[in-house]
This record gives structure tokens, sequence and C-alpha cells, in this order.
């Protein structure tokens, strides 16, 4: 059995990612695995509040489509960030999959921000499906 693992954010992106992940999932009959990650006291309230809802909406699509899923939250601390989780969720899961989303970035938001989605297609032990929302 396949498994799938999406990177989730609330974001128009973490919903492109989502819808994409279910379409894998049910394509190749396997289960998903919902990987949501958070740096360590740095959270916002409001944005944990939302990103709460969003899971929530999530689940509820999920157990709509009858798709065998997990949910992982997790803090990151210093040393590691959601790009370095997300792999190490794929590699615990033995995914076959990885599922995430992306979105258009200008030349100075790359240079000063890096890009989480390189380093997980560079790093990830599986392939990865980047997606785009519409």
């Amino acid at each position: 059995m396949a498994t799938v693992v999406v990177g989730f954010v609330p974001k128009p992106e973490g919903e492109a990612a989502l819808l994409a992940a279910i379409a894998e999932v049910q394509h190749r009959g396997g289960r998903l695995v919902v990987a949501n990650t958070h740096r360590h006291g740095e959270a916002d309230p409001e944005w944990l509040a939302k990103t709460q809802a969003e899971l929530a909406s999530a689940r509820e699509r999920l157990d709509a489509a009858g798709i065998d899923y997990t949910v992982r939250e997790s803090e990151t601390d210093e040393e590691l960030d959601a790009a370095d989780d997300l792999v190490q969720v794929a590699r615990d899961e033995q995914a076959a999959l990885i599922v995430i989303g992306i979105r258009r970035r200008t030349a100075t938001g790359k240079l000063i921000l890096g890009s989480q989605a390189q380093r997980i297609l560079l790093d990830a032990p599986c392939p990865v499906l980047a997606v785009k929302p519409e």
C-alpha cells in the first residue's frame, strides 16, 4: 500500500497540495499522511487557530472521500524547519510520494527567504509532486 505525504499549510498552496494528494491516494489506493509543522514558540495564536480550523475542514473532506489518513502536527526547533520535518515524515512513513504546494516568488524573496520547496525536492527520499493554486 503506497503512502503519500502532503505538506499542509493554511494557504491556497496548502489547499492545492491537499487536493492533489487526495487525487493521488485515490489513484494509487494507498493512505495519506497530512504533515503540518510550525516553529516552536513563534506561532501566532491567530495563525494557529486558522491552521486548526483548516485542518478540521481537511479532515471533513478526507472523511467524506473515504481516505485512509493520519494527521501529523509538529513543532520544530531552531535546528529543524518545515522542509526538514516534511522530509523526515516521508522517511518515517516510507512514502512513495510527497505532495507540496508552491507559489511564485520574486527574485529578492527567493534570495532572502530561501526555498523550502527546493530543499524538499533535493532532499526527499521519494518523488515529489509540486502543485500551484489556480
